[in-house]
């Protein structure tokens, strides 16, 4: 992509609406969380080569508001992502959720998970990183964000990225991470992975993961929760034995009730023990 064509796509980029065409069908149980006493809608954030689309969703009145950044799973910002941030929203967070792929494909549209993930293989975890900054930055200064009061929680490709962002930005004050690939082999596009930063972790991280998960081995598992008893986070993992992957995406035959409320809890007890 010229320089030109990506300045023109980014300025064009919109965010989706409803949910990606991969997960269709959409299953009954997806929960619906209104934006009644909340603003709740598109923005853009301003990057370093031009902006991207973001959901974004904070209560209707105050300042001040403790920053959560949710980061998607590799289907977008679609709506169980912006439901998510609308429920931090009502806790009385400002809620982020940046369009990470942008640059690289507009995935929302694509029916396929195979034609996603060569969309989202393209993406740099540097880019990821920096728009990332972008976004914290444009919450403290567009949307009365308080700096000192920042969280970050993703699911899937995102929750590999909540363990790389908390050691990135040391600004963070607590982060969850649903169910992120913890090992892979190292890249230019990806240098290091959550494991390779373990040891060295000094923001706390929670990770939630599934027995059963068939994409992430307990055996990964395990080995990061080694290597972080050696860091000073204090980060923890939670294992649900019976669980698999995506066992918090409501909208998916994958989600599990029990363990996403018990998750969901347990996201909000590590925020308010961390001062997020």
């Amino acid at each position: 992509m010229t320089e030109i064509t990506r300045r023109k796509f980014i300025a064009t980029a919109t965010l989706a609406t409803g949910f990606a065409l991969a997960v269709q069908p959409i299953y009954a149980q997806v929960i619906t969380t209104d934006a009644k006493g909340l603003v709740a809608g598109a923005v853009k954030i301003p990057v370093k080569d031009g902006e991207i689309p973001a959901y974004r969703a904070m209560p209707a009145t105050g300042k001040n508001f403790p920053i959560v950044l949710v980061i998607q799973e590799i289907f977008g910002v679609h709506e169980h992502i912006q439901d998510v941030c609308r429920r931090f929203a009502k806790l009385g967070y400002v809620a982020i959720a940046p369009e990470l792929f942008v640059r690289q494909g507009d995935v929302s549209k694509l029916s396929s998970v195979d034609e996603i993930r060569q969309v989202v293989l393209k993406v740099p975890d540097a880019q990821v990183l920096s728009d990332l900054d972008a976004t914290t930055d444009w919450a403290v200064k567009s949307v009365q964000g308080n700096p000192g009061k920042l969280g970050i929680t993703g699911f899937c490709w995102g929750g590999r990225i909540t363990w790389l962002y908390g050691a990135h930005n040391p600004k963070v004050k607590a982060g969850v991470a649903w169910y992120g690939r913890l090992v892979g082999d190292a890249t230019e596009l990806t240098p290091k992975h959550p494991v390779d930063i373990a040891s060295t972790l000094k923001v706390p991280i929670l990770g939630l993961y599934g027995g059963n998960d068939t994409g992430i081995p307990l055996d990964t598992v395990e080995q990061m929760r080694s290597r972080l008893a050696s860091s000073s986070s204090k980060s923890e993992i939670i294992v649900y034995p019976d669980a698999p992957h995506a066992f918090f995406a409501d909208y998916r035959p994958s989600y599990r009730e029990k363990e996403a409320k018990d998750g969901w809890q347990r996201l909000q007890a590590w925020f308010k023990q961390h001062g997020v």
